[in-house]
């Protein structure tokens, strides 16, 4: 931004100091080839005139894109004004009643906000970003003729940010219709309509920049990226396709100023589609849950576990009492498909599980070892999934702590000092020191050297390796054998399950030599 300062003005160069411009070419209409050959341009080329003009479909689409505004009670401890008591008598005492009587004295403000949103019923449904309306006390829609309607929420996604609104509007309402977003490809026009700082019904154009776009925003992110313009206001407004179907509803910007620079996101119409419907018709969402704690696979997991490239999720925990909870799938396994569908990274699994329906038996397709040296073995399990909003709850009850469980037996054994790493029995001398759960196992890695191969890998003191290339390990001899053996081999890494303090697994990848 601008600092607000008036930039002072530099005095111009001499005349004479300012080379003369080379003579522009008489044909303006050509273009230059790497080769040097001068290729004349289409007189019709988008490069020469652009594109064609939008006005007839922007014209169409404008009423059905609506202004959402609400307002919220904010408590602003301290901003209020004490009870005042002037003395018997005095004639301060009706202005202080009046100073009060006004408002000043209370500590509650009021905070507005304003968004976008569209309709997608005649009868009034209205889809905003759940940001734009959340904690909100009074929800009010602007329409295009300058009617206004008070709104009532339906239903809300916070994990992909989506809202569906409800107005009672005297007369069928212009509404418009969900497009395919898997169909636009990257080069496609789109067109952005909103209230952008409040200025209603701004109408801005740019194509598809990228699609599949994670910033972080959720578990599902999935973004379509854009260069039309989307500005603070926008948010909850429609990206159309130049068929006038919505692909896409606006929802953040990549901006170090807060205003547009040709970085937009939008999630695409066949995530919203699914959830819409969900909050429609039940209030709420159910997405499907398969009860698995999820890693991705990158280069170096692949070449530990076998596989020929880094794809697919690994299994690297089963949650008790889940869907999954039935020994078909194990830790270890790298799931590659899932119901017919493709799985090409861990990011990709959560959001296809849970667009399944709950209570279906979906098929899982997996690669498995069978054992150290074996190759990953295709395979195909089922698994009926569950509800992930009873699930996260269940995990939640889980993680409270249990005092009932007894503590595992101390295991024998000496320490042992490998890979950088000083291994130690897991006893309770252990748990103590580095706040292990009772119900921890494996073996627990009481140092490591630094600079050592286990530090380049991020292993610290406290963490608890469960598997060596996917064998279980007890003791510090364990992991001592079992490395021996990778090595006499011809091995060059070991494969590592670890388990942090709070029980998250991952796996390591961490080299012998």
């Amino acid at each position: 931004m601008q600092s607000g300062q008036a930039a002072q003005a530099r005095p111009a160069p001499p005349e004479s100091s300012v080379p003369a411009l080379p003579v522009p070419p008489a044909d303006a209409g050509v273009a230059a080839e790497p080769g040097g050959e001068i290729v004349p341009e289409p007189a019709n080329s988008n490069f020469a005139h652009g594109p064609k003009s939008v006005a007839d479909l922007a014209e169409g689409l404008l009423d059905a894109v609506v202004n959402v505004s609400t307002a919220q009670s904010v408590d602003m401890p301290g901003r209020g004004v004490p009870p005042l008591q002037a003395p018997e008598g005095s004639p301060l005492q009706d202005f202080f009643n009046d100073l009060l009587k006004n408002g000043q004295g209370n500590s509650d403000q009021r905070v507005q906000s304003l968004g976008s949103g569209f309709v997608i019923d005649p009868s009034g449904v209205i889809i905003t970003n759940n940001h734009v309306i959340a904690d909100a006390d009074t929800i009010t829609v602007n329409f295009a003729d300058g009617t206004q309607l008070d709104a009532k929420l339906i239903g809300k996604d916070t994990k992909t940010d989506i809202a569906v609104l409800k107005v009672k509007p005297p007369h069928p309402l212009k509404a418009v219709k969900f497009g395919d977003s898997d169909h636009i490809r990257i080069g496609d026009w789109v067109m952005a309509i909103g209230n952008p700082f409040g200025l209603g019904g701004s109408v801005s154009m740019g194509i598809v920049s990228a699609r599949g776009r994670n910033i972080n925003a959720g578990p599902y992110d999935n973004f379509i990226q854009t260069d039309a313009a989307i500005n603070r206001g926008n948010s909850g407004g429609p990206l159309f396709d130049m068929n006038g179907n919505v692909v896409g509803i606006n929802t953040a910007i990549i901006s170090p100023t807060g205003g547009s620079i040709g970085i937009g996101f939008s999630i695409p119409s066949k995530l919203a589609v699914n959830v819409i419907d969900q909050l429609r018709k039940y209030g709420e969402t159910r997405r499907g849950w398969l009860g698995i704690r999820l890693e991705a696979v990158t280069d170096d997991i692949a070449s530990g576990l076998g596989l020929a490239s880094a794809h697919g999720a690994v299994v690297m925990g089963i949650v008790p009492g889940g869907p999954s909870d039935n020994g078909k799938l194990k830790v270890g396994d790298v799931i590659v498909g899932f119901d017919g569908e493709k799985v090409d990274s861990s990011r990709d699994l959560p959001r296809i599980v849970a667009e399944t329906p709950v209570g279906k038996t979906a098929k899982v397709d997996i690669l498995r070892k069978e054992s150290a040296s074996a190759p990953p073995k295709p395979m195909t399990v089922e698994v009926t999934l569950g509800r992930l909003e009873d699930g996260e709850k269940m995990m939640a009850d889980a993680e409270k702590p249990d005092t009932k469980k007894p503590a595992a037996p101390a295991a024998k054994g000496k320490a042992v000092e490998i890979l950088g790493m000083k291994l130690s029995n897991l006893d309770d001398a252990a748990r103590k020191k580095f706040g292990l759960s009772k119900d921890a196992k494996g073996v627990v890695v009481s140092s490591v050297a630094p600079n050592s191969n286990a530090a380049e890998k991020g292993i610290e003191a406290g963490t608890t390796i469960r598997e060596v290339a996917q064998e279980e390990v007890s003791t510090p001899a364990d992991v001592e054998e079992k490395i021996a053996k990778l090595k006499s081999d011809g091995r060059r890494n070991a494969l590592l399950l670890l388990a942090a303090a709070n029980g998250d697994l991952r796996f390591v990848v961490v080299p012998l030599d």
